[in-house]
């Protein structure tokens, strides 16, 4: 049995590389993709293909779909990433372990072990974690907490259901494909698992140590994309990778698809998160309007909140989004999220305040250009 099912990058390649998926999508893409139709739910009959779609007008151009928008999913359903079978969305635990940017303290724990409880009843099997999740001392503890969880879990055997997504970190002193083995094992330890479901390379390293990137590259396999991707993260350069992975099969997993929480309707330029988050809130909330009020507009027609519909959104595209949680109430919300669809109206509209809204999510800076 390998030590990791597969692995990949967080964010895009470098620019040779980039240009190559690109070119082979170019001959791989789907026929109704090359439209660039704004709407295409109908999937084609076996065996026969849609005629294409009349020529979208300038406004339907803003974003463009795969094919299908997708089935609707609930928790117990599951979809395909690469070689596995995971649940429609996952939860990320980037809080778990850290006290800086999260306000976390180890007398969360139990509250975090019930929010993990209440996720597999409900179908969750993706969880995203990292090797560097965690401050100080604590470096590593979300990787930590997950083993205890899963080994704890009261109920079904899960060994074969849950999949672990973690990710390596390219500090410095990691320079070959060997040391990114020995810090696959170390996660393993603190899992306490026998197989890594996923394993990525946590950030590019091309913009400042090419070299590094290629080396840590050559130990890699992509077979999937993770990607700063929501209502607030619609750059020119993410929907393009987004069109080039439905174009090859890839699913992308969205990270951070509220924002850090912008997109909750919990804060306001008066009402700021504790912690170094506040700073950016304060530069960006702002300039938000227009999509806020489209969010709460639609959330309160479709009796959801608003984070359920940005996290939907997601989804809608073909992604499989994987919100923070670090309590049951916050489970439970995202859990809301499925089971149902937004129309294409109002994707569009999300899309078009999105749009209108001068300020935009600050993008990762480990991302390459």
């Amino acid at each position: 049995m390998s030590l990791i099912s597969f692995l990949s990058c967080r964010g895009e390649r470098n620019e040779k590389d980039w240009q190559r998926r690109k070119q082979q999508a170019m001959a791989l893409r789907w026929p109704a993709a090359a439209t660039g139709a704004h709407f295409g739910c109908r999937a084609s009959k076996k065996g026969t293909m849609r005629p294409p779609p009349p020529s979208p007008s300038p406004a339907a151009k803003l974003l463009t779909l795969p094919p299908r928008i997708g089935p609707l999913f609930w928790p117990w359903e599951k979809v395909k990433v690469g070689p596995l079978v995971v649940s429609p969305m996952g939860f990320g635990t980037w809080a778990w372990g850290n006290q800086l940017l999260w306000g976390y303290k180890e007398e969360m724990d139990p509250l975090l072990q019930e929010t993990f409880d209440l996720a597999l009843r409900n179908g969750i099997t993706l969880f995203d974690t990292a090797d560097s999740y965690g401050t100080g001392r604590l470096n590593g503890q979300s990787e930590r907490l997950l083993g205890k969880f899963i080994r704890e879990f009261q109920g079904r055997n899960i060994g074969d259901d849950i999949v672990i997504a973690t990710k390596f970190a390219a500090y410095p002193w990691r320079l070959t494909p060997g040391q990114f083995v020995k810090a696959c094992k170390s996660s393993l330890e603190r899992l306490q698992l026998d197989q890594i479901g996923i394993g990525q390379l946590h950030w590019s390293t091309a913009n400042y140590a090419p070299l590094q990137e290629q080396a840590l590259w050559d130990g890699l396999v992509a077979m999937y994309e993770e990607v700063q991707f929501s209502l607030l993260s619609m750059s020119d350069a993410q929907i393009e990778l987004k069109e080039v992975c439905n174009s090859l099969g890839i699913r992308l997993i969205a990270y951070s698809p509220l924002g850090l929480g912008m997109l909750t309707g919990k804060y306001t330029t008066s009402r700021l998160p504790r912690g170094p988050r506040a700073l950016l809130f304060r530069q960006v909330l702002p300039g938000l309007d227009p999509l806020l009020d489209s969010l709460k507009h639609i959330s309160e027609r479709r009796q959801k909140t608003m984070s359920q519909v940005a996290i939907n959104w997601c989804i809608c595209k073909g992604t499989i989004p994987i919100p923070g949680v670090k309590s049951v109430k916050q489970a439970e919300e995202n859990l809301g999220s499925l089971g149902w669809r937004l129309s294409s109206d109002e994707i569009f509209e999300l899309e078009t305040a999105a749009k209108s809204s001068p300020k935009k999510m600050i993008q990762n800076i480990f991302q390459t250009r």
